[in-house]
């Protein structure tokens, strides 16, 4: 929610973003408008927009909860609560959205809260912000996480001390905020990068490709943005790529690691 930033510097720099995008002609007066209306109504998530989609589409999305607050994140552990029932109830997977990437107890308590929250057995992680360190891996497999998918880079999955590490290749914010804090790209430009990625890993013979994607940005006050994830899944459904969450991908490598 919006103003569970009353104590950083999100709100303004939101306020700013908007503003310089709507000057910039990247954005629409009515998506503008948008924004400031979901300001007011103190909304900035659109869960279940997208779960909706999601199911419609028949997409196994996993989802990343955060247990902890820090680096921009402030909501409540109830509210944790609440959204990781709904989406187990939805059946969807559900994962850890860390913070702690280099302090070992930490990472621990980390676990261990959203093990109070979660009936999973197996879970795994991705990071606020993709943070990492070099030790971030060994880590996360020591604590007993079933994989990590933080890490940007065109490669397969690969283990490391019994860790699966999925690297991420695609991210909205890469697409639509290149090299800057605020959006610089079109609709169309998002997507011809994203065709070039779908080939770069087609010729590198990339087995699992994964997808990131914010639910704040299915709406239409960043209409570029859900423009692109649905152009996205109907692109790749209709160029025959099929759908696959972590646990599912975890245990067809296994088979084959084994």
């Amino acid at each position: 929610m919006v103003w569970e930033h009353k104590h950083d510097l999100i709100i303004p720099k939101f306020l700013a973003r908007a503003f310089l995008e709507l000057t910039l002609g990247y954005i629409s007066l009515s998506e503008y408008g948008a924004r400031l209306r979901e300001f007011w109504k103190n909304r900035w998530q659109n869960l279940e927009e997208l779960m909706a989609f999601d199911q419609k589409n028949q997409i196994p999305s996993t989802f990343f909860i955060a247990v902890a607050n820090g680096q921009g994140l402030s909501y409540r552990l109830s509210d944790a609560q609440y959204w990781i029932n709904r989406l187990n109830s939805a059946h969807f997977s559900v994962g850890v959205h860390g913070i702690a990437c280099d302090n070992p107890v930490l990472m621990k308590k980390e676990l261990e809260i959203f093990r109070g929250l979660s009936p999973r057995n197996q879970i795994g992680i991705r990071m606020h912000y993709l943070r990492h360190s070099p030790d971030m891996l060994t880590l996360l497999g020591r604590l007993g996480y079933l994989y990590d998918c933080s890490c940007y880079a065109q490669q397969n999955p690969y283990r490391v001390d019994g860790l699966w590490e999925f690297p991420l290749h695609i991210m909205d914010g890469y697409m639509f905020s290149v090299k800057r804090r605020w959006q610089n790209q079109t609709f169309a430009q998002a997507v011809e990068t994203t065709k070039r990625l779908m080939d770069s890993a087609s010729s590198q013979d990339l087995k699992y490709f994964t997808i990131l994607f914010h639910d704040r940005y299915f709406s239409s006050s960043f209409q570029a943005w859900k423009d692109w994830y649905c152009w996205l899944i109907d692109w790749l459904r209709i160029n025959q790529y099929s759908f696959i969450n972590y646990d599912e991908a975890v245990n067809e490598l296994e088979v084959g690691h084994g």
